[in-house]
C-alpha cells in the first residue's frame, strides 16, 4: 500500500512541478486569443510562481496542524477547480486569477506530498529508493512540462496544458483516499502565528517577484531594489517573531541544524544552475537550431530519463555511503555538464554538443536531489515534517526566480558586449546569442561548484547517522 500512495504522491507532485514550465510554450497561443498586452503576459507565469513561494511556509504548517492527508486532499480538489478556471478562461483576468489559485493550491499540496512521504517510508532504504522516484519526478518535472506543453498545444490547445489537470487532480483525489491512511495532525497548543505568516508570505513573494522584475527592468532599477528590500527586511522581521514565538510556524531548529542549514542551501544554488540549462538551452533550440516547440521538448527528453536512472542508483548508494559523497559527486558533475554547454559555437549541433553534456548533468541532478530533500527531511520531528517540506520548496521556488533574473541579464548584457566587440563578423545575431548562453553556462557552473563547497563543509551525516535520525523521528501517527 505504501508504493500505491507514492504513486498517488508523485503524480501530485509532478502536477505541480510541470504547471511551473507547461504554459510556457503556450503563452504565445494564449496571448493571441485573449488578447493579452506583451507587457501583462508574464503575469501567466509569475501569478503561479508568486503565490506558489508565498504561500508554502503556511501551506506546510497547515498540513501539520490540520492532517498531511486532509491538507493533500484540499490541495487537489482546489488545483482541479483552479485549473479547469485557467484553461476556460475567457478574458486576461479569469486566466490570472486561475493560475493565482493554482499557486495558492499548489503551496498546499507541495509540502503535503514531501512530508507524507516522510512519514509514510520510515525504513532508510525504502525512503532512499521512494526519495529516488521523488526526486526524479521533482528535477525532470520541468522538462516533461516543455515536452507535454509542445505536445498539447501543436496537437490539441493552448487550453489543454492547464485543463489537463483536472481529471488527473481527481483521479489523484480517488487514489488518495484509497491508499492513503488518514493521519493525526500534531498537538497544538497556541494559535497559528498569523504575524509569523503574514511577514513570511509577504517577504517571500516581494522577494520572488522582485528577482522577476529584475530581469525585465534591471538590477538597479527603483522597483527590484524596493521589492528586494522589502522582502529582505520582512524575513528579517519574520525570524525575530520566530525567535520569540511560544508557537513559531517555523522552529528555527528546523534551519539550524547544520546537515538540514547544508541541504536548504544548497536546494538554493541547484536552481539557478539548472535554470542555466532550461532556459538557455530552451533559445538554443528553437531559435538557433530551427526546432518546433515539440521537438525542443523532445530534446529535453534525455534528461528526465537521466534523472530517473541516476535517482535509482543514488538509492541504493545513499544508506551505503551516506549522502555527503553522492552529493559532491553530483554537483561536480553539474560543473562538468555546465562547462561542456559553455563550449557551444556557431555551426556545433544537438547530437555531439548538447547531448552528452545534457546527459552528465542529468546524472548529477540524482544524487543531489535525492539527497538533498533526504538531508532536509532528516530526524524532523513528526509535527514539523509539513514545515519543514515547505521550507526546501520555498528554497527552491527562490533559488528559480533567482536563476532566472540573474542569467538572463547577465547574458543580455554578454550579447550586447560581443555585437560591440565584434560588429562585422558574420552571422552576428546568431553568434552573438551562443557567446550569451556560453556564459550564462559558466555562471550556472559557479553555482553547481558553490554547493558542492556547502555539500563538503556542511553536511556531515554518515549512513549510521541516517538509520539513527530515522529510528528516532517519531512518525506521524496514521490511523485507519
Amino acid at each position: 500500500m505504501r508504493w500505491w500512495a507514492l504513486v498517488v504522491l508523485s503524480a501530485a507532485q509532478l502536477m505541480v512541478v510541470l504547471d511551473a514550465t507547461v504554459i510556457t510554450i503556450a503563452l504565445p497561443y494564449a496571448q493571441r486569443d485573449l488578447a493579452i498586452t506583451d507587457g501583462d503576459k508574464q503575469w501567466a507565469i509569475t501569478a503561479y510562481t508568486l503565490i506558489f513561494g508565498g504561500l508554502l511556509l503556511l501551506g506546510g504548517r497547515m498540513a501539520d496542524y490540520l492532517g498531511r492527508r486532509r491538507i493533500f486532499l484540499v490541495g487537489l480538489v482546489g488545483f482541479a477547480v483552479a485549473s479547469a478556471l485557467a484553461g476556460l478562461a475567457q478574458n486576461t483576468v479569469q486566466l490570472f486569477l486561475g493560475r493565482g489559485l493554482q499557486g495558492a493550491f499548489a503551496a498546499l499540496l507541495a509540502p503535503a506530498a514531501l512530508s507524507l512521504l516522510s512519514v509514510i517510508f520510515t525504513d532508510v532504504r525504502e525512503r532512499a529508493r521512494a526519495f529516488a522516484v521523488f526526486a526524479g519526478i521533482t528535477a525532470g518535472g520541468v522538462a516533461f512540462g516543455l515536452i507535454v506543453g509542445g505536445a498539447l498545444t501543436e496537437f490539441a490547445s493552448w487550453r489543454w496544458t492547464l485543463l489537463i489537470n483536472t481529471p488527473i487532480a481527481l483521479v489523484a483525489v480517488a487514489g488518495a483516499l484509497a491508499v492513503i491512511a488518514r493521519d493525526i495532525p500534531a498537538p497544538r497548543t497556541g494559535g497559528y502565528d498569523l504575524p509569523g505568516a503574514v511577514t513570511v508570505t509577504l517577504g517571500l513573494v516581494a522577494i520572488v517577484y522582485g528577482f522577476s522584475r529584475a530581469a525585465e527592468h534591471g538590477w538597479l532599477a527603483p522597483s527590484t531594489l524596493g521589492l528586494l528590500g522589502a522582502g529582505s527586511a520582512l524575513l528579517l522581521v519574520f525570524v525575530v517573531i520566530e525567535a520569540r514565538s511560544t508557537n513559531p510556524l517555523l522552529p528555527l531548529r528546523i534551519p539550524g541544524e547544520i546537515n538540514r542549514g547544508g541541504a536548504l542551501l544548497t536546494a538554493l544554488l541547484i536552481p539557478i544552475a539548472m535554470f542555466a540549462m532550461f532556459l538557455f538551452l530552451s533559445f538554443y533550440y528553437q531559435n538557433t537550431l530551427g526546432y518546433s516547440p515539440l521537438e525542443a521538448g523532445i530534446a529535453f527528453l534525455p534528461f528526465p530519463i537521466g534523472i530517473g536512472i541516476a535517482a535509482g542508483i543514488t538509492s541504493s548508494l545513499l544508506p551505503k555511503f551516506g549522502p555527503r559523497p553522492v552529493m559532491v559527486v553530483g554537483a561536480l558533475l553539474g560543473v562538468i555538464g555546465l562547462v561542456w554547454l559553455a563550449q557551444l559555437s556557431y555551426g556545433d549541433g544537438y547530437a555531439l554538443s548538447v547531448l552528452p553534456a545534457q546527459v552528465v548533468m542529468a546524472f548529477g541532478m540524482g544524487p543531489l536531489f535525492v539527497g538533498m530533500q533526504a538531508v532536509a527531511l532528516h530526524q524532523v520531528r513528526a509535527e514539523d515534517s509539513g514545515v519543514a517540506s515547505a521550507l526546501l520548496n520555498a528554497a527552491q521556488q527562490v533559488g528559480g526566480a533567482v536563476g532566472t533574473a540573474l542569467l538572463t541579464t547577465l547574458s543580455v548584457q554578454a550579447a550586447e558586449h560581443y555585437v560591440a566587440e565584434h560588429p562585422t563578423v558574420d552571422h552576428l545575431v546568431e553568434r552573438a546569442s551562443i557567446y550569451s548562453y556560453d556564459v550564462a553556462f559558466y555562471v550556472g557552473a559557479g553555482f553547481f561548484l558553490a554547493a558542492a563547497v556547502v555539500i563538503a563543509l556542511m553536511i556531515k551525516d554518515k549512513p549510521e547517522n541516517l538509520i539513527e535520525g530515522d529510528e528516532r523521528a517519531t512518525a506521524a501517527p496514521i490511523v485507519v
